[in-house]
């Protein structure tokens, strides 16, 4: 049977990960599959309006990724978005433990959402983890 839904938890803040996350999303949002995409921890404050996509490498692969002008990982989040059917959901713990207000996210974001409820959206999908 084909996989009809994904659910991508990001709570890296390398660009690697980021990077992996965002291109496995946009490609299965493009491709017709359902993409719920859960930021929490580390990933959040990348989403915040006007936030630097210059996260930190994990190692060579970051590096170059920067010096071949690959795609940033919030284009491709929100190309998920604008062209297929991904919801990109910040965890509402992580925001409140760091102070951010939802009105600086960027605006491709939904709503915030806790862990419980997107343990509910997971139900039949399968969950990767950056």
């Amino acid at each position: 049977m084909a996989v009809e839904k994904i659910c991508v938890v990001v709570v890296s803040g390398t660009r690697e990960r980021l990077q992996m996350a965002a291109m496995a999303a946009s490609v299965a949002a493009v491709s017709g599959m359902e993409v719920t995409i859960f930021l929490s921890m580390n990933a959040v404050p990348f989403f915040i309006k006007g936030a630097s996509t210059d996260a930190p490498s994990e190692g060579k692969f970051g590096e170059l990724m920067v010096q071949k002008n690959a795609p940033d990982f919030k284009t491709l989040f929100r190309q998920a978005v604008e062209l297929g059917d991904a919801k990109i959901l910040p965890c509402s713990m992580a925001l409140d433990i760091a102070g951010i207000d939802t009105a600086t996210l960027e605006p491709y974001l939904g709503e915030p959402t806790g862990l419980t409820r997107f343990l509910d959206l997971a139900q039949g999908a399968q969950v990767w983890t950056f």
